[in-house]
């Protein structure tokens, strides 16, 4: 096994397209576990650590952040939780503070397992993967078209993921996630949540319950058309009500295609999609509301 070390991100570019079955690693939190259980033996690894244009991020003019792929979830928490909320929850329940340290939300959606934590917060954000090749430059893939199946995704042979760029909260977002016990722990399934109360939008993704994280876009629908949105900007009370929560959590449930594996049943995963989607839903409509009636009285 060869290993490349470029210094660069246009040494890093060149070195994908003249190896293109090199596999990145950045934090490596991913690749050495499939290294080291004998699951996965690549003729080249392409280590981007010292690549330091990928170790930070910045405010576009438009207002949308991109991050680079090499910033780790420890300063993705810190940094930008109060811009990015749903995906600083997801990072939180990342492993132990030494994964944190390392791993990357960049390293994450290379991956593409189905069970990531920082996809579907990426989903329900709206989202999108910079990838660049040396041939042909950069080019913008939304997060809902970046996975194609289990580990499988849209980067060609030759690109790497370069950033990702996502606007920041424009309301209450959440993620949960169900495991096997209470840290360091693979996703039975998860489930996150974004509220645009000025869109009128209610974003969701879905972990670890289907081949690939998607959006739940019926349940989406369903609450952009349910929610009292006048009243929760005006600051008046509008209760969320047990019908349209749990219509909420049977739509989201209906979106999963779970299996049974040895984390949980495909019958569980979709009892737990729907418990969590209405808790998040919970959350997230009373931290809207309890915003709004701040400005009010503020």
């Amino acid at each position: 096994m060869d290993f490349l070390r470029p210094g660069t991100w246009a040494e890093a570019l060149a070195a994908k397209a003249e190896r293109p079955e090199a596999v990145p690693v950045q934090g490596g939190t991913d690749v050495m576990v499939e290294l080291n259980f004998g699951l996965r033996r690549p003729p080249a690894l392409l280590d981007l650590t010292r690549v330091t244009e990928l170790a930070g991020w910045e405010e576009a003019p438009d207002g949308r952040l991109r991050v680079g792929a090499g910033v780790p979830y420890t300063r993705l928490i810190a940094e930008l939780g109060d811009r990015l909320p749903g995906l600083a929850q997801a990072a939180r329940t990342v492993g132990s503070p030494q994964i944190r340290n390392r791993g990357t939300v960049g390293g994450n959606l290379g991956a593409a397992s189905p069970a990531g934590d920082g996809h579907p917060p990426l989903l329900a954000a709206g989202a999108a993967v910079e990838a660049e090749s040396a041939a042909r430059g950069v080019r913008m893939i939304p997060v809902e078209e970046f996975y194609l199946g289990v580990k499988r995704s849209a980067l060609e042979p030759d690109e790497l993921i370069r950033a990702f760029w996502a606007r920041p909260a424009a309301g209450p977002q959440y993620f949960a996630k169900v495991g096997t016990r209470n840290a360091m722990v693979i996703a039975v399934c998860s489930f996150a949540i974004a509220l645009d109360p000025a869109a009128r939008r209610a974003g969701t993704g879905v972990g670890s319950a289907a081949p690939t994280p998607r959006r739940a876009l019926a349940a989406e629908e369903f609450l952009a058309a349910e929610l009292d949105w006048d009243a929760a900007a005006a600051g008046r009370e509008a209760p969320l009500g047990d019908a349209v929560a749990a219509r909420f959590g049977e739509l989201a449930a209906q979106a999963a295609s779970p299996i049974d594996d040895v984390r949980g049943t495909a019958a569980y995963r979709r009892h737990a999609l729907a418990v969590l989607a209405r808790r998040t839903l919970t959350w997230a409509w009373n931290d809207l509301q309890a915003a709004s009636r701040g400005r009010r009285t503020g």
